[in-house]
């Protein structure tokens, strides 16, 4: 191969070609690319020649897509991320056989039958699917995308704000004459860092979710779905029958759908938390100012850490951080009524005991939610108060019964609060007294109509 530089015009060399394909009639002078990168390089000559033509084509399709997406999109490049997440489960992801379904669709219709013995809510009724992790990226990619959407607008906007008007600048004088106006491509640019790493974020999700509401929010819709690749690797080291580890969390995925499907304002409200929390979002401007002064515009790793986000939301206060607590509180509900329902519905299992502890350490540790949506937003989504919401269930049970316990989720009137949470033992006294203030409101109204009062 000839180790000559890149001559312009020459529609053979893969330099020039590269540089045209990614922008059209606007390519920059490929000769000025090579002064600006040998710069960069310290002296040492770049030589475009010695690129594997792979790669190249490769490079260009990819840095083509990010650059002249369509604007339809919006700041965040949701195409590319889910591109992105097929791409990270690709070569890992064996297809879900037949008989790996029968054993799922075996252990939820047992699992749906235990529970009925543990619980006074209804059996979901929704469709049992087995599913790759290639089909939970395509299945919940758009429900993931509702969740992160306003937070992720926000941070993409305020971040290639900053970098489109600070960035040029910092470039080499023979690359700026050559990219001419950055606007544009630094938007494409910063979508497209973003919808990177959500899709890869969401790819890794995918390695390790066990079911369809494994985060905690019902991202599989109304289905009951489960993951056989990962309920396996999940079990592999573990000194427990595969057949019991896939019951046992095909209990929680039973119970966790019973409760969605029949408190449907239970969904909604998670979600309009989250957007809430995003609403009341405040970026770090100075921060982002002060990052882009030292961002390296030719290293990748560096323009990647510019764009994770996260490290420009200061500390949640107000609104805000009241949105994050009632989050947290509700999701600490949920997980806590499956963990009292399972087990009590797992009793037949031998290793249940077991495994509510590995699974209990699992979600309070930081499960895949946590890693989820704290790398892409910082919202940590771990249900910290989980054993306190056990307990406040079983004491709710054992003072009133099952049937009021799971009557609660009713209505979102009904649910405990942070104080409950607090205080267990005192939920019931709390509710009584609540009950006979409100008593006796209704009869001072009653005889206000009736004009039982009288003047004096």
């Amino acid at each position: 191969m000839s180790n000559q530089g890149p001559t312009n015009g020459d529609d053979h060399d893969p330099m020039s070609e590269m540089f045209r394909r990614m922008f059209g009639g606007n390519a920059p002078d490929p000769e000025e690319i090579q002064r600006a990168m040998n710069q960069f390089g310290g002296g040492m000559p770049f030589d475009p020649s010695m690129m594997d033509p792979q790669m190249i084509q490769n490079m260009m399709q990819q840095f083509q897509f990010m650059m002249h997406s369509s604007d339809e999109e919006g700041p965040v490049k949701w195409d590319l991320a889910k591109q992105t997440a097929r791409q990270t489960v690709a070569g890992q992801d064996p297809s879900v056989g037949s008989f790996a379904a029968k054993e799922i669709s075996d252990a939820l219709r047992l699992a749906d039958s235990w529970l009925d013995q543990a619980t006074t809510l209804e059996p979901a009724n929704v469709p049992v699917v087995s599913w790759s992790r290639a089909e939970w990226v395509e299945s919940t990619m758009d429900n993931w995308r509702e969740m992160t959407e306003p937070v992720v607008l926000s941070l993409s906007e305020a971040l290639t704000r900053a970098v489109t008007e600070q960035l040029p600048g910092q470039l080499p004088e023979e690359l700026q004459g050559a990219m001419g106006n950055m606007e544009p491509m630094m938007k494409n640019l910063g979508g497209s860092m973003f919808g990177l790493q959500l899709g890869h974020a969401i790819g890794e999700l995918a390695q390790e979710v066990l079911s369809g509401t494994d985060t905690g929010f019902p991202v599989a819709g109304q289905r009951m779905a489960m993951l056989p690749v990962n309920i396996e690797e999940f079990g592999d080291g573990l000194d427990i029958e595969p057949d019991q580890v896939r019951i046992y969390l095909a209990l929680r995925e039973a119970a966790r759908m019973r409760l969605y499907a029949n408190s449907p304002w239970l969904a909604r409200d998670l979600t309009a938390m989250v957007q809430q929390y995003a609403a009341g979002i405040s970026i770090d401007v100075s921060a982002i100012e002060d990052a882009v002064q030292t961002l390296d515009p030719m290293d990748p790793e560096s323009m990647n850490q510019m764009f994770s986000g996260s490290m420009f939301i200061p500390e949640p206060e107000g609104a805000q951080k009241a949105a994050i607590e009632q989050l947290e509180t509700l999701l600490a509900l949920v997980e806590g009524w499956v963990d009292v329902v399972v087990t009590e519905a797992a009793k037949p299992l031998e290793s249940a005991d077991a495994m509510r502890e590995m699974i209990n350490r699992r979600r309070a540790s930081g499960g895949p939610a946590e890693h989820a949506f704290g790398s892409l937003v910082g919202l940590d989504l771990r249900p910290r108060r989980l054993n306190d919401a056990a307990e406040l269930w079983s004491t709710i049970e054992e003072s009133e019964g099952r049937e009021y316990r799971d009557a609660i989720w009713e209505s979102q009137l009904r649910l405990p609060t942070q104080e409950d949470l607090d205080d267990p033992q005192g939920y019931m006294k709390r509710r009584e007294s609540a009950a006979e203030q409100s008593a006796s409101l209704d009869e001072d109204l009653k005889k206000l109509l009736e004009g039982g009062y009288e003047d004096n």
